[in-house]
């Protein structure tokens, strides 16, 4: 059997400084898309959200992105989030709204540091005063009504008592209400009658608290689908996401292209093993997979631990050796198995999992048709081990690049 056996263990010398797998962000695409998203939303401002490491992106570079495209705003989830956008050197000239909040998180710090706050719950009206007088200055909160997504904010019988409880902490001076804000729960399926009631909900929540005399500077309501789709929704503010990154809200409808976006990740890893295995050969854990015929079998070194979904096993699509191809067998923790038919291949050769689609390749949404999922998914879940490598004009400067510029400033003395 080993004689049926032909493996290629050489690697062009191309590829020695080449990383096992990269995730290649293009920053410009980002800024474009924003630029795209800005126009979308008229004369309301818009918060380009950066959460969850910018949607598998990187946080900070994403949001120096974003800022060059126009954002004015940046959301993130969760306060440490938030800090991290402030520590990277983002001044208080950017607002930053964080709204994933917890009782034990470090309010006092955000308060500190300017970030904007969510309160949809009494709790958190307290937890925002008590934050305000540990940093000696006052929150900047917003409240959010549940207007119909069944999630978080204030439901419709707890709106009164929030507003009244936002209202006597704002007579104490430790907070200010500056917005009012709700999430949509059907932006992405256009024509969806949820989202009319939605907007209907909204405006009755507010209309409510400028009664109890609470006067918000902005409102805010519409996502990434409906920033590109529903104008009603726009309001004061727009806080797109997923569109941020080139990829679109609306995949059954619109593909990003058609909305004038790009993605901005590229998913590769480069061929670890290439080898010619005879017809009938099992391939990965319980050889789900047979070859057809004699083919050369090539092992890419992305698993389910570096965010490749289990559940794509035998079907994700990849770009391999000049062809659209799908993962043979089982997706394993750090690697899967493409048949690679009679093409000529080598160790070090470049397979590109997703991107924006240039040379052929397969998109983050075919990934997620695959795998039975959301675009958003595939690229938020591209593990750390993965490094980021960034391109585009708001490009962090590399090691390399770092190492030489201070070569040259020692040998010039300054």
């Amino acid at each position: 059997m080993g004689s049926s056996y032909e493996v290629s263990n050489r690697a062009d010398g191309a590829h020695e400084d080449a990383p096992l797998a990269q995730a290649r962000i293009d920053l410009a695409a980002i800024s474009a898309n924003v630029a795209r998203l800005r126009e979308a939303a008229g004369s309301a401002e818009t918060m380009a959200v950066v959460k969850a490491d910018g949607y598998g992106h990187g946080i900070v570079p994403s949001a120096r992105a974003a800022l060059a495209g126009g954002a004015t705003w940046l959301g993130a989830a969760r306060i440490h989030e938030a800090l991290t956008l402030r520590a990277s050197g983002i001044t208080n000239r950017i607002r930053i709204m964080a709204w994933l909040l917890a009782p034990g998180d470090d309010w006092a710090a955000a308060v500190a540091a300017d970030i904007e706050l969510s309160a949809g719950a009494i709790w958190a009206v307290e937890a925002a005063e008590k934050a305000a007088r540990a940093a000696g200055r006052p929150c900047l909160l917003h409240l959010k009504a549940d207007t119909g997504m069944g999630r978080g904010g204030a439901t419709s019988a707890e709106w009164p008592a929030l507003l009244e409880a936002a209202a006597r902490a704002e007579a104490t001076r430790h907070i200010r209400v500056v917005g009012i804000w709700s999430h949509l729960a059907d932006a992405d399926a256009p024509g969806h009658p949820v989202a009319d009631t939605q907007v209907e909900n909204f405006r009755a929540a507010v209309a409510m608290a400028r009664k109890a005399g609470l006067r918000p500077e902005v409102l805010h309501l519409a996502n990434s689908a409906a920033t590109l789709k529903l104008p009603r929704t726009h309001f004061d503010l727009v806080r797109p996401g997923i569109a941020v990154f080139g990829l679109s809200p609306v995949p059954e409808t619109a593909d990003a292209a058609a909305l004038g976006l790009r993605p901005a990740m590229t998913l590769s890893a480069r061929l670890i093993s290439v080898k010619r295995v005879p017809a009938g050969q099992g391939v990965s854990y319980g050889h789900r997979y047979r070859t057809p015929r004699r083919t050369t079998l090539g092992v890419v070194p992305l698993g389910y631990a570096d965010g490749i979904p289990r559940h794509a096993s035998d079907t994700g699509p990849v770009l391999a050796a000049g062809e659209r191809r799908t993962v043979a067998g089982t997706v394993c923790m750090d690697q899967f198995v493409v048949d690679l038919g009679d093409a000529p291949a080598e160790v070090g050769d470049e397979v590109v999992l997703f991107g924006p689609g240039d040379h052929g390749e397969p998109g983050a949404e075919d990934w997620a048709r695959a795998a039975g999922t959301i675009g958003y998914e595939i690229v938020t879940r591209v593990g750390d081990r993965v490094p980021r490598v960034y391109t585009g004009s708001c490009a962090p400067p590399s090691r390399r690049s770092r190492s030489r510029a201070r070569s040259a400033a020692r040998s010039t003395g300054r």
